[in-house]
Formats: structure tokens, C-alpha cells, sequence
């Protein structure tokens, strides 16, 4: 669905990848856009004056908002700030990047997202569908912005893109042919109101979708299983657990497609799964289906499931220092995805725990790191948080600084255990963002094996 935009006043707000894809995307189309930034000094949206947008950096003006026919918003930026609301007010519309990207996409979307393993996900579908020999982009919350995939998207194209509930909070007619919905867990609490709306966000995937599209949910999550019903698109159900009658299971080694009425189909051998934690294999399985329903061959997904091995800072395996392992799982920014992070591992384990808490059930953390863990060294400014729920089942050592907390794990796991960075927390106490939290981490393993 394409939009007119020439003469246009479009405000974007926020100068991080999607905002500075959207204002090039709309200034490509004739709009005369402010890009409006809270921050003063963002080199890289200098070059966007060259084709005509104005630049509005160290806060918003409430002109800049009020006054526009259209706000684009950045996923970063709360859609609550009262320039915004403001606008609302005024009855401007307000859309999310990615909303404004698909009403210029010529091929259809394949949309994912999931309180964990949306990363993975991501990419292992574009993986396996340009495998199969299709035309593929993959991006949105990873990767490039789809504002930034327009030039490239013909009648023929997949776009795999990666969604979060910050994306979706703010579509209109954004509709996927394939959603994913992967699992849901409290999260973003720090943003959202309530679990009420942070679930209601991931929701709205589905809303757009009708009878012609699919749904791709994992069964054995039942908020997830809840969500997907209310949806009019035909459901397509993925089970690690193997408990239902038809869909993508796991059966004697093999991922399979399950149907009523036929034998089954093989599509990936599970000796071609390279990801450490069984949790990893649910990715794996949707992304799976996301081909099986595109077309892709089962050889084809084998061959590109046997090539991947996951992406950085997502349960990546850094290195071995003697008999210690030291794992980077620095993108398990909640509770939930820490929780499935720990239980990869048996025993011997020492996790590095905390950051800016997004709010969640601590508590979920007591059992398996009583059962697993040796230690936990804490970080950041929730530590007292954390000592307060879990001291009294596990070993706490706090750490005020990011290479003492590396060095203190690795003397807690040798001679035999494993170092897990797993923070259940945003990184902004510390760092920029969770991939320079995980780059630091790798560093400091470094250092400490060039020093032994």
C-alpha cells in the first residue's frame, strides 16, 4: 500500500538506525522532513541534510509535532512523550518505522518476534529461504531497518523481519503473510505500563492478518497458543514437546511435519543443530516452518541449518581457558530469557547477573541456579536486587566493575565449570547497548587467556 508524501511534514522522531532509514526513505519521496533527536550530537545523521531534511538535535519542539501531518517514530523513543501526545492530540498520526517501510514493500513480510530467540530466528529464516534459491532481506530489529529495504523489494521478495513489541505498538496496516509469534514472558517493564500492554503490543502481529496468511505459534506457550486465536490467519503450530497432532515436532532426531491423514515429513536431522541450549531448538523449528510454508526444500534447510551458528552475543561460545568455558549470552536481557540461558547447563555454572532491571519474577531464577550453579557474580545497579532474591540459595559475589566481575567468575569455575554472561538486565548502567556489554565480555576472556 503506497502513500503520497510529496510536500509532506513529516516529523521522525529519534536519529538511531530506523529513524535516520525513515527520514532517507521519506525525503527520497518528496517529504519535507525534520528529524528531531534528543541528543546533540549524532555525526551520522549529518549526511541527511544533503537531501533536504532538517535536523532538530538536544530535544523537541513542540511546533516540530504539532505542526506535522505525520510522525514516524524510532523504536527507542516512548510513544507517551508529550510532544507526541501532544500531536495525538491535534490529530496527527503517529506511526511506527516500520509502518511506514511496509506501505512501500512490494514483496510480502515475514514478521517475528517473541519475548526471546527473535535474533535467531531471524536470521535463520533468511538463511534457509536464500538457500532455497529465494530473494530474501533480512532486518527490522537487526540488521538494517526496513525502511532502508525499500529500494530492494520486488513482487518476488521475502522480508524477514525481526519486530519488537516497541515496533508494533505503533503499526496501522503493517500486515505479514507469515507472523511468528515464538514465546512471551514479562518484559520491557521499564517501558511498558503493564504486563497487559506489553503483551497486547506483541499482540498486535496478528491483527492485520487474514485467512489467506499464516501464523506460526508455538504451542507448548499457552499466552502464545491465547494471542494467536484471536487472529483470523491460518495457524501453524511448532511443539518441542511433541504433544500435538499436527505441525513441527521433534521425532526420533529429526524435525518433522506432522500432519493428520499423511506420513510424515523429514526437514532437518537434529545432528545438523549447532546451537548450544535445547531452548535454541524452538528457533530452529519456526524458523523451519517459516520455510516449509514459503516453499523451501528439506535439503535446503538442513544445509542451511548445518552452516549456522547462532549470532553474536546469543549463547555464543567465546572460548576455553583449561577446563573453563566461558558463554556470551549478553542479548538475555530479561528474566525469562536468563532463566532458559541457565538451564543449558547441568552444573558448574557461575553467571554473571545485572544491569538496569526491566522489571520480572526474580524468584524464577532460586531453583535452577540452587541446582546448576556455583556462583553468581552481580553487576550494575540492580545488585542489591539481585542479592536480595537469591543469596540465600546460591553463592553471591557483587563486582563494581565489568572486568573484575570476568575475573572473579573464571576463579569461581575453575578447574572444571562454565562462565555464563547472562545478565537478565539491559546493559545502560554500563554500556551503550547489549552488543557492547557482549564485545567487553570477549575482550576481558581475552585478556585473561593471553595472561594464564
Amino acid at each position: 500500500m503506497n502513500v503520497e508524501l510529496a510536500h509532506k511534514r513529516v516529523t521522525v522522531a529519534g536519529a538511531a538506525r530506523s529513524g535516520l532509514a525513515a527520514a532517507r526513505l521519506l525525503a527520497e519521496r518528496g517529504a519535507r522532513v525534520t528529524l528531531s533527536e534528543s541528543q546533540a550530537d549524532v555525526p551520522l545523521a549529518k549526511p541527511l541534510e544533503e537531501i533536504g531534511v532538517t535536523l532538530e538535535l538536544g530535544g523537541h519542539r513542540l511546533e516540530t509535532f504539532v505542526d506535522a501531518d505525520l510522525i514516524v517514530i524510532s523504536p527507542g523513543v516512548p510513544p507517551d512523550q508529550p510532544v507526541i501526545q501532544a500531536a495525538r492530540d491535534r490529530g496527527v498520526p503517529v506511526i511506527a518505522e516500520i509502518e511506514l517501510a511496509s506501505r512501500f514493500l512490494q514483496g510480502r513480510v515475514i514478521a517475528i518476534t517473541g519475548t526471546k530467540g527473535k535474533s535467531t530466528t531471524t536470521a535463520l529464516a533468511g538463511r534457509i529461504l536464500a538457500t532455497a534459491g529465494f530473494k530474501v532481506t533480512v532486518g527490522g530489529n537487526i540488521g538494517e531497518p526496513l525502511s532502508a529495504q525499500v529500494g530492494l523489494s520486488t513482487p518476488d521478495t521475502f522480508h524477514v523481519v525481526e519486530t519488537s513489541s516497541f515496533q508494533l505498538e505503533q503499526i496501522d496496516t503493517f500486515h505479514p503473510w507469515i507472523s511468528v509469534m515464538l514465546n512471551f514472558s514479562p518484559d520491557h517493564l521499564d517501558r511498558h505500563p503493564s504486563v497487559d500492554a506489553y503483551r497486547a503490543a506483541k499482540g498486535r502481529i496478528f491483527e492485520n492478518q487474514d485467512e489467506r496468511d499464516w501464523a506460526v505459534v508455538n504451542a507448548d506457550d499457552p499466552t502464545v497458543l491465547e494471542m494467536a486465536r484471536r487472529g483470523r490467519a491460518r495457524v501453524r503450530l511448532f511443539s518441542r514437546g511433541g504433544s500435538i497432532h499436527g505441525g513441527t515436532v521433534v521425532e526420533r532426531g529429526w524435525i518433522i511435519d506432522r500432519a493428520d491423514g499423511r506420513a510424515d515429513v523429514r526437514l532437518v536431522p537434529m545432528d545438523a543443530v549447532h546451537l548450544i541450549g535445547p531452548h535454541l531448538v524452538n528457533d530452529v523449528m519456526a524458523a523451519a516452518t517459516v520455510g516449509l510454508i514459503a516453499g523451501a526444500a528439506p535439503a535446503a534447510m538442513t544445509a542451511a541449518v548445518d552452516t549456522f551458528r547462532g549470532l553474536e552475543h546469543a549463547m555464543e561460545f567465546v572460548a576455553q581457558i583449561g577446563d573453563v568455558r566461558f558463554v556470551n549470552d549478553s542479548k538475555a536481557t530479561n528474566v525469562e530469557s536468563a532463566l532458559r540461558s541457565i538451564e543449558s547447563f547441568e552444573r558448574d555454572l557461575v553467571v554473571i547477573l545485572g544491569g538496569r532491571f526491566k522489571g520480572g519474577d526474580l524468584r524464577l531464577l532460586r531453583e535452577p541456579l540452587e541446582r546448576r550453579a556455583r556462583a553468581v557474580v552481580l553487576i550494575g545497579e540492580s545488585r542489591a536486587l539481585f542479592r536480595d532474591a537469591l543469596s540465600d540459595v546460591v553463592h553471591v559475589v557483587e563486582a563494581d566493575a565489568f572486568d573484575a566481575a570476568v575475573r572473579a567468575a573464571y576463579s569461581l569455575a575453575r578447574p572444571s565449570g562454565v562462565v555464563l554472561l547472562a545478565p537478565a538486565c539491559a546493559s545502560f548502567d554500563m554500556f551503550r547497548d547489549y552488543a557492547e556489554r557482549g564485545r567487553r565480555f570477549k575482550e576481558e576472556v581475552s585478556k585473561l587467556s593471553h595472561e594464564l
